[in-house]
């Protein structure tokens, strides 16, 4: 059975409508999971939306409606973002299904027979807004350490996930497996985690103080806590406990991607929950930076959060995609500014990119009558081999940015290449006819290698570039050296069409 490239973005948090920062997550995923379909595999790419706990009760209550009506309202506002954006995903999971409630509560009964949980009176600090426990000793300036907000005292009595006795295996895991999480300084602070006491997790809440969440199996009085249930949605959409075919066709997944924020319960918890389920772990946790505007890191509760479907409306799917790949080396933080991604589109999309196309276009128009010239491949200024391995290493290797730049190069390569040869003045010397076919011929072979890349990181661009090339052919490149071949047919019929980045005075009239 062949292995599917199975990736995941971390399952969204209702409380409040999508921000840019769900968008860069999922814009990430939709590039690999692309790049992936491009080679022609087969790619299960899950997304979804994390319904239960307080922060979305709390939410439904302000708005004076039922938890489920709320979660309800949210969810298609995810959807249609991701509609927007083009976001191609083959699964989208909610919480609250009821296949996702029966597995978590599968497992939480094994897991309980099986020893690895126990009921307990529990007294310590408690963080509503990050819905976990502290320790006094982990209290911060008497503070949560993870958001720095007030704790309450609580008392009460659950159910709590035996996270120590395993955490020597974990650290164990981590060193045997150097790329299990990365970057790798994301790894080193997972393991300085691990060097203190690993506390047991309280993995229930008590009825009395929330009702809206998946009842743990065998008891009326607890609903289960939302980190556990949350988790859960990998195995779920990949099948477990309900399609073992697919589930061993899918699992390990190749990719889980979240924010740094998360990194500990997808790093810690997460590995301790599928060794005590006897689930091989995940190939690799790689968790990305935050996105800040003036410094400060954009988050619903600070209300400083871009919508990116007014961005898209504004500029279009794919220059948001061009910025938020192109910006940051993934793992690090990033600035955004919509001045910055302004400049952008007029620098690099429209006056790099859109003037190749252009102007290559409208050279043939008028030298050849719109008809791709029959040219010389030898006469090739850029190496489509390289090319393509430069951009494959990058991505496989996760580092979009990179990938990016190395098609940059090309296209910034093709401009000069205008400037060196001068076709309109080989236009004027009709002995120089055949040198003028294979200059345009290039450059014409060169937007199109650009625009097969480029369906993975700006796939509207790139399939009207297609399109406009008449290629039907670029979709699915397998190998090196199907791509190396030319990719233009001469003869072909170009439709030049309106500009792909119009300047910005044009967009307005």
């Amino acid at each position: 059975m062949t292995k599917t490239y199975y990736l995941t973005t971390p399952i969204y948090y209702v409380n409040g409508k999508p921000h840019i920062g769900h968008a860069y997550t999922s814009i990430l995923c939709d590039t690999f999971a692309r790049f992936h379909r491009m080679l022609g595999e087969p790619v299960f790419y899950i997304t979804g939306t994390d319904e239960h706990g307080i922060k979305v009760q709390k939410a439904a209550q302000e708005q004076k409606k039922e938890p489920r009506a709320f979660v309800d309202e949210i969810v298609p506002q995810f959807k249609e973002l991701w509609r927007v954006m083009g976001i191609q995903y083959d699964y989208f999971i909610r919480t609250t299904d009821d296949d996702h409630k029966k597995v978590v509560q599968k497992i939480l009964a094994d897991l309980e027979k099986k020893g690895d949980i126990y009921k307990a009176k529990y007294q310590g600090w408690y963080c509503t807004p990050c819905e976990s426990f502290w320790t006094e000793l982990q209290l911060k300036d008497g503070k949560c350490p993870d958001c720095n907000r007030a704790v309450d005292r609580l008392e009460e009595e659950n159910y709590f996930f035996k996270l120590s006795k395993y955490q020597a295996w974990l650290i164990q895991y981590i060193e045997d497996h150097p790329a299990f999480i990365q970057p790798e300084y994301r790894k080193n602070e997972v393991l300085g985690f691990l060097k203190e006491p690993l506390e047991d997790l309280c993995i229930t809440r008590p009825k009395a103080r929330l009702t809206w969440g998946i009842e743990y199996p065998g008891s009326k009085d607890h609903v289960v806590y939302v980190w556990f249930d949350a988790l859960v949605n990998y195995v779920t959409g990949a099948g477990y406990l309900q399609d073992d075919k697919k589930f061993k066709s899918l699992w390990p997944a190749d990719i889980h991607l979240v924010g740094k924020d998360i990194l500990r319960q997808h790093a810690v918890f997460w590995p301790i929950m599928l060794k005590t389920m006897g689930v091989e772990m995940p190939k690799l946790v790689f968790a990305h930076g935050w996105w800040r505007i003036g410094g400060a890191k954009m988050s619903k509760s600070v209300g400083n959060v871009v919508d990116p479907i007014a961005i898209v409306q504004k500029y279009g799917s794919d220059v948001l995609r061009y910025f938020l790949l192109n910006e940051v080396t993934l793992g690090l933080d990033g600035t955004y500014s919509e001045d910055l991604l302004a400049e952008r589109y007029s620098s690099d999309l429209a006056n790099s990119l859109g003037n190749l196309w252009h102007r290559t276009a409208s050279m043939i128009e008028k030298y050849f009558e719109g008809k791709v010239p029959q040219g010389k491949q030898e006469s090739r200024f850029y190496d489509p081999k390289g090319l393509w391995e430069d951009v494959s290493k990058a991505i496989l290797s996760y580092d979009p940015r990179e990938a990016v730049a190395r098609i940059w190069a090309v296209i910034t390569r093709a401009n000069q290449r205008v400037e060196e040869t001068k076709p309109w003045i080989l236009a004027k010397d009709v002995s120089k006819k055949g040198e003028l076919a294979d200059v345009l011929f290039n450059l014409a072979d060169s937007v199109a290698h650009v625009a097969v890349l480029l369906q993975a990181f700006m796939p509207d661009t790139a399939h009207k570039m297609l399109n406009r090339l008449k290629m039907t052919h670029g979709e699915t490149i397998g190998h090196v050296s199907e791509f190396c071949k030319p990719l233009v047919t001469a003869g072909t019929v170009l439709e030049k069409g309106e500009p792909l980045f119009p300047r910005f005075e044009e967009k307005k009239s």
